[in-house]
């Protein structure tokens, strides 16, 4: 009899449990978004599909010395360098804004984001970058007939990343350019590549980074080369620091896209760095 009451006593408590319970498993997150697959906003020269979160405005500054196969002569590079100098800002979470200037271009881009990988989800993150440049390199001195809309070009980019594990990364960047002017008269002005790049994470602050753009309508008798690049990102907390080698010296989209000229092969190969600062 006592079992009996003591059971019966007991009856709610067990009640308001399992409601406590079943509460609990409906407050699981839904469509709760991976972390992002990459660090830095871009892996080495390829743009990542990592944005500026709102408000966050970001300097950037970037370094390519010159090709190491100069050896002591060039202090293996380091007497030539190509800088570039980037603003970037997040106006909203799936928008952000950028404008840079080196050397060889001024250009401004957007990169917005179509749709964020999600736990138990959708299983890649989609990012589309746009951006357009002024070519710096053209002169007027030795292209008498050289107009304003000659310096311009424009690239559009669709970027599909996934993250596979905590450490392993891997996107796609399919890619459209355009150059209203190119040296070479049989490349056509509309060219086509296929990036590609992946992050490794080997430490909780330090990754390898490697991309590479394949060219698909580039002619054959064209001096340039496909762009690849290595490299290592540090994150010390306030920025991300990216050291890295590449056969490409160029830095805006369509000057490493179109215009690499270094041989890995040749040893024809460029150091240089990003370091990104956030406030």
């Amino acid at each position: 009899m006592r079992k009996k009451l003591l059971l019966l006593l007991l009856l709610p408590a067990f009640a308001f449990a399992q409601e406590d319970l079943l509460a609990g498993l409906d407050s699981i997150p839904k469509n709760e978004k991976a972390d992002t697959a990459f660090k830095g906003l871009k892996i080495v020269n390829l743009e990542s599909t990592k944005l500026a979160a709102k408000k966050e405005f970001y300097f950037i500054v970037a370094h390519r010395f010159g090709s190491v196969e100069g050896g002591f002569d060039s202090f293996f590079g380091l007497d030539n360098a190509v800088t570039q100098i980037k603003f970037l800002y997040g106006l909203t979470d799936w928008l952000t804004v950028a404008a840079a200037r080196s050397e060889q271009a001024y250009d401004v881009s957007a990169k917005y984001s179509l749709q964020p990988q999600i736990k138990n989800g959708f299983p890649v993150s989609i990012v589309i970058f746009n951006s357009v440049a002024f070519n710096n390199t053209l002169k007027e001195s030795n292209l008498p007939k050289l107009e304003f809309t000659d310096r311009m070009s424009y690239v559009s980019q669709v970027l599909v990343s996934r993250r596979f594990t905590e450490k392993f990364s891997l996107e796609l960047a399919p890619t459209f350019f355009h150059e209203n002017f190119v040296a070479n008269d049989n490349q056509a002005n509309s060219q086509f590549a296929m990036g590609i790049g992946g992050r490794y994470k080997v430490s909780r602050r330090v990754s390898i980074n490697v991309d590479y753009a394949s060219h698909w309508n580039r002619d054959r008798s064209s001096i340039y080369k496909d762009p690849l690049s290595v490299g290592v990102d540090i994150d010390t907390g306030g920025h991300i620091f990216q050291m890295h080698f590449t056969n490409s010296q160029g830095m805006h989209e369509a000057g490493f896209l179109g215009n690499t000229t270094g041989d890995w092969a040749k040893g024809d190969i460029y150091f240089g760095f990003n370091l990104s600062r956030v406030f």
